[in-house]
């Protein structure tokens, strides 16, 4: 994966820790926080890295804006319909 991707991907789900509490955002104000295949592949990341991790006993999960999430990028799904998915 290039810097950009990664960077990209980073930006979507913002994080910050306070002791074993991992605060996520999902950072997709603008379309009320759906989640977008790169959303979904962030925070699968993310929650990889924080199982991997000991001193996390806690995730809180909130999105930014408006709403805490939308559901499915339905936009996306739309535009990358399968015949599998019909």
């Amino acid at each position: 994966m290039n810097n950009v991707v990664a960077d990209d991907l980073e930006s979507l789900v913002l994080q910050e820790r306070r002791g074993g509490v991992a605060f996520l955002t999902l950072n997709r104000p603008a379309q009320y926080n759906a989640l977008s295949e790169q959303m979904l592949a962030a925070l699968h990341g993310t929650f990889d890295a924080l199982a991997d991790d000991a001193s996390v006993r806690v995730v809180v999960l909130g999105g930014a804006g408006k709403a805490f999430c939308a559901g499915h990028d339905l936009k996306q799904m739309k535009a990358n319909r399968t015949t599998a998915a019909d």
